[in-house]
């Protein structure tokens, strides 16, 4: 570009030595031409060290039935999400941020008045990492995270109504809401990042909070007792190791899977007792603006006991959930 305007300049300037008498300096033309270009101003294009992108999805299904032989009850189901990233890079520093918003319901025609929940989840995570040198593998990382949902989850029951074919009110069990559960932690350590598709974190400094603060459900979630009462505590501090794996990778054009592998030991509490959060989400871009996704969690909490008919204070479990979904989605993106 500075030779261009170099070249322009020089192009005017012997334009006018035409005009000039023959006792003008050539040079002095070009002197003029010099001059006028160290005062034009030098336009720097300004640095991007963000990448971020943000993808809605939202999908829709219904059941309509009328004279089915075969039964069944009219549906309605709703869903929708955000994954939300925000990454930052400049020489050696980096910081990663994601954030993740799911919420899908369905209205059944056997319990009129319901809406029943079928996915919910916030999840945010925010990673800094600073590398050891230019070309290395491992980076000094921090990170933060935090997980919970956004409401109420029941377990429904029979009808309380004489009235079979009009169920307005039913047997309900809370087990879950806003911040009960939720976990936060603040984790410090190294991060391998061998190759694009693959990470690892060891952070042998983990310390943060698992928060309930709906009292009838602390028990359940592992709270202590606080002294001399008969009532839990609304938060449990833990403080301990954790490993964490992130493989990511794109089978071909169409066809992405993700997973993250969680592994926590507690210091303070029964160390030997290894806390596992396993998440998987594979999606199939079939055009621009739909895609298919299966999403899978996998849970083993020791602390969590979770009741049924032979225990009914609760026992240790492996909580599992499968959610499959058509949506339509959308990508916001600005990259480097």
């Amino acid at each position: 570009m500075k030779r261009k305007l170099f070249f322009l300049a020089i192009c005017l300037q012997m334009a006018g030595v035409a005009g000039y008498s023959q006792d003008n300096d050539v040079q002095q033309a070009v002197a003029d031409a010099a001059k006028a270009l160290s005062d034009a101003p030098v336009i720097v294009e300004k640095v991007n060290y963000w990448n971020n992108s943000t993808v809605f999805d939202i999908g829709l299904s219904s059941t309509m039935l009328q004279n089915w032989a075969a039964g069944g009850y009219n549906t309605i189901a709703i869903n929708t999400g955000i994954d939300a990233n925000a990454n930052y890079k400049k020489n050696l520093m980096s910081w990663n941020n994601r954030l993740q918003l799911m919420y899908a319901f369905y209205f059944s025609g056997d319990k009129p008045g319901l809406i029943q929940k079928t996915n919910d989840l916030i999840k945010l995570e925010s990673g800094w990492g600073y590398k050891t040198s230019e070309n290395s593998k491992w980076n000094y990382s921090a990170s933060l995270n935090f997980r919970s949902q956004f409401s109420n989850s029941f377990k429904y029951g029979k009808s309380l109504v004489d009235n079979p074919h009009h169920p307005t009110d039913y047997e309900m069990t809370l087990q879950s809401g806003f911040m009960s559960p939720a976990y936060t932690n603040v984790a410090l350590g190294m991060a391998w990042n061998p190759a694009a598709w693959f990470s690892a974190n060891f952070a042998p400094l983990t310390g943060g909070f698992t928060i309930c603060t709906i009292p009838e459900l602390r028990k359940t979630y592992g709270m202590k007792l606080i002294d001399g009462t008969d009532q839990y505590r609304s938060s449990l501090f833990q403080f301990g190791a954790q490993v964490t794996a992130n493989v990511k990778f794109n089978i071909n054009e169409v066809f992405k899977f993700e997973t993250q592998l969680v592994l926590f030991s507690d210091y303070l509490n029964k160390p030997q007792n290894i806390r596992v959060n396993w998440d998987n989400k594979i999606s199939w871009q079939l055009n621009k603006l739909f895609k298919v996704s299966l999403d899978t969690w996998l849970i083993y909490d020791p602390i969590v006991m979770i009741p049924d008919e032979a225990h009914p204070e609760g026992i240790q479990k492996i909580q599992m959930k499968e959610y499959l979904s058509f949506n339509l989605t959308y990508t916001f993106a600005r990259k480097k």
